[in-house]
């Protein structure tokens, strides 16, 4: 009978940030899989665990996940952690997750800490929807175009960034976004655990202030604002376009997108107007 695969949450900066259940099942499972088994070994030294571990990096993750999913299904049972959080969450174990499902094998996840929520809770922004863009792309034209993409968006914008670009995410985000509300989180749960709140032009201004910026970041960008109503009628909004050089049926388009209307409604009421 195949094994289980548990995907365990563990703390992403305070050791005792991990459930009860982590805590058991990485004290009865055959194997654990690690993203880096040096940090997982801290944790696991820490609660007085003594279970083989393996890594599973993203170098290795293809003949890895391959391997581990033979020893389940020759009955072991394998705990799959990242170095901090919920795995799979910006971090290695899709094919691993991929490869026990096409071969019948059961996946239970063992919830527990995640920086994204973690910060969003804390962060004062709107929490009824947001967007997870995992890690901004390091080029400056990709981050830029990923932002630009998400300039109307209407939930709060989460994503995780490297320290040492952190100065640069804030610039393209001014640049894309706008004086948005926002917030850095650092070193969430740790000793140093900040909250820099403001526009991005403000907190890039506090911190470059410093000789250095270190530790784990996320970063919290308000959400795009309404429209405000446009009163304008149809007709002259259409024609508006068209005077700028756009076709029309792209002007309509654009004013039904503005409107919150279909193509066909915009259609309707130029119709009517003549």
């Amino acid at each position: 009978m195949p094994g289980v695969l548990y995907l365990v949450a563990t703390p992403i900066g305070n050791l005792e940030d991990i459930t009860y259940r982590a805590v058991r099942l990485l004290g009865e499972v055959d194997v654990i899989a690690c993203e880096d088994t040096r940090q997982t070994r801290k944790l696991l030294d820490h609660y007085g665990i003594h279970k083989p571990t393996v890594s599973y990096h993203e170098h290795n993750e293809t003949e890895r996940a391959a391997e581990l999913a033979s020893r389940l299904l020759a009955g072991e049972s394998v705990a799959l952690v990242s170095d901090a959080g919920m795995p799979l969450v910006s971090d290695p174990g899709y094919r691993l997750v991929r490869a026990a499902i096409d071969n019948g094998v059961a996946v239970q996840p063992v919830p527990g800490p995640s920086a994204a929520l973690a910060a969003l809770a804390a962060s004062g922004l709107p929490t009824h929807a947001f967007y997870f863009g995992g890690f901004l792309p390091a080029k400056p034209g990709q981050r830029a175009r990923a932002l630009e993409a998400l300039s109307a968006e209407p939930a709060t914008l989460v994503f995780y960034e490297a320290p040492h670009r952190l100065l640069e995410a804030l610039e393209a985000i001014e640049r894309a976004l706008g004086p948005r509300p926002m917030v850095v989180a650092r070193e969430l749960t740790k000793v140093h655990e900040e909250f820099l709140r403001g526009t991005a032009a403000a907190i890039r201004a506090a911190l470059a202030d410093r000789d250095a910026v270190k530790g784990e970041i996320t970063l919290l960008i308000g959400k795009a604002e309404a429209p405000p109503p446009d009163d304008t009628p149809v007709e002259e909004a259409v024609e508006s376009l068209e005077r700028a050089g756009v076709a029309r049926m792209d002007a309509i388009k654009q004013v039904a997108r503005r409107r919150g209307l279909s193509k066909r409604e915009i259609y309707d009421q130029l119709l009517r107007s003549r």
